[in-house]
């Protein structure tokens, strides 16, 4: 295989990243080259970017090798003295075209202001908009603001300036996303949170059919963002929940900022502004400390506020954060209670799409013969339609988790 080619870990910002590079690495006029845009949330994704890069070398000889993303970003001399590698890019570099022409093996750089959006993401029925990059926070367990810098927010004026260009490209939903979205504005004039920029973003964009948000923190859903979850259809009825534990003592060693109780009340709102609303939760499997009552805890919470669906992370250290430092729970414990959650999520799962059934959906085309719903539930048909296209349905049944539909 000749060519650029860009293998992609991790969240929604590196697939939109990945476009960016992509189109940075042409300009620069790389043709011959494997660029591998790596992920630092756990080990298990360290670990199959590093037999990525192997395989890549395996494949592709002549190949020049680049790693880039928040692995490279935090520890850039691991992977630069990897035999396989010819260059590792930080975070800030991969988006510069200058990068990819020089001839030093690391180039790192001080975080950019955000990348802003590309005008179309070939390949995808959806766009996605960065409407920041980085975090504040700093959660005992988590590593990425080591690779990704602090919270930076995009202006609202450009973030329209993007969605309006993806909406004139044939885009009929656009997804915001960004390291920490509920974080969006607080280092922009004024302070606009994530609500006000959502409000402002469907008024002054009305042509755009479809608006869905990436992962929320439960501390700081904003009360314009709860109005614009009532009042706006467009807003999808689907919220992912960064909730990671359901027991308050872990919750505090993971330094949250919300409690199980927040957590069940956030749930309870959400469902009576948005009836049939779809809320789906990150969860953490094997925290240092957790015993078996605080993991049951968790279990609990998933059944008591109803959660649709779960991505569920057995906890793994990662170097240098405080996590990494307390008590560790065995890895066959942690192995065995994510299997549970990840149980206990498929039944979530086919209980939500089961109550699903027989109603009429729309469903965003993403390639043949399959799709979403507004809910953000999977749906396979054999109706004939194009990537992008919105087709009402009604769903008859349900087979592997997925659900079926017929033209309404």
């Amino acid at each position: 295989m000749d060519g650029l080619e860009i293998l992609t870990f991790g969240c929604r910002l590196n697939l939109v990243e990945s476009e960016m590079i992509r189109r940075q690495a042409q300009a620069a006029g790389l043709e011959d080259a494997v660029i591998v845009n790596s992920c630092a949330v756990t080990a298990e994704a360290e670990r199959k970017t590093r037999q990525a890069i192997r395989r890549a070398r395996h494949r592709r000889p002549q190949a020049r090798i680049i790693v880039t993303g928040c692995a490279a970003q935090i520890d850039p001399s691991t992977y630069a003295a990897l035999p396989e590698v010819d260059q590792v890019l930080g975070n800030d570099a991969k988006l510069s075209a200058g990068s990819y022409l020089s001839e030093a093996r690391v180039v790192m750089t001080r975080p950019p202001a955000p990348a802003l959006v590309l005008e179309d993401l070939p390949g995808h029925a959806r766009g996605f908009v960065q409407i920041q990059q980085g975090c504040d926070h700093r959660c005992t367990f988590c590593v990425i603001p080591l690779g990704r810098g602090p919270n930076r927010s995009v202006p609202i004026g450009e973030i329209l300036e993007r969605v309006r260009a993806l909406v004139a490209h044939g885009y009929r939903e656009v997804v915001l996303t960004g390291v920490d979205i509920t974080g969006f504005g607080a280092d922009l004039p004024g302070q606009p949170r994530l609500g006000q920029l959502v409000r402002r973003l469907l008024a002054l964009v009305p042509e755009l059919p479809r608006l869905r948000l990436s992962s929320l923190d439960p501390a700081e859903i904003d009360e314009d963002l709860w109005r614009a979850l009532q009042e706006e259809p467009r807003l999808m009825p689907h919220l992912h929940l960064s909730l990671q534990a359901g027991c308050d003592l872990i919750l505090k060693r993971m330094k949250r900022r919300h409690s199980r109780d927040d957590a069940l009340r956030l749930c309870r709102r959400a469902r009576a502004l948005r009836p049939g609303i779809a809320l789906g939760a990150d969860i953490i499997a094997g925290f240092p400390t957790e015993d078996e009552t605080m993991f049951q805890h968790t279990i609990d919470l998933v059944e008591e506020a109803g959660l649709d669906y779960l991505h569920v992370f057995p906890f793994s250290p990662r170097p240098g954060t405080p996590a990494s430092r307390m008590p560790q729970v065995p890895d066959t414990v942690i192995t065995e209670r994510a299997a549970r959650a990840r149980d206990v999520g498929s039944s979530r799962l086919a209980r939500s799409l089961a109550s699903r059934l027989g109603r009429v959906a729309d469903i965003l085309v993403e390639r043949g013969g399959f799709g979403y719903t507004e809910h953000f539930a999977p749906v396979r048909f054999t109706s004939a339609a194009a990537p992008g296209d919105i087709l009402p349905m009604t769903l008859t049944h349900i087979e592997a988790l997925e659900l079926h539909g017929e033209a309404a």
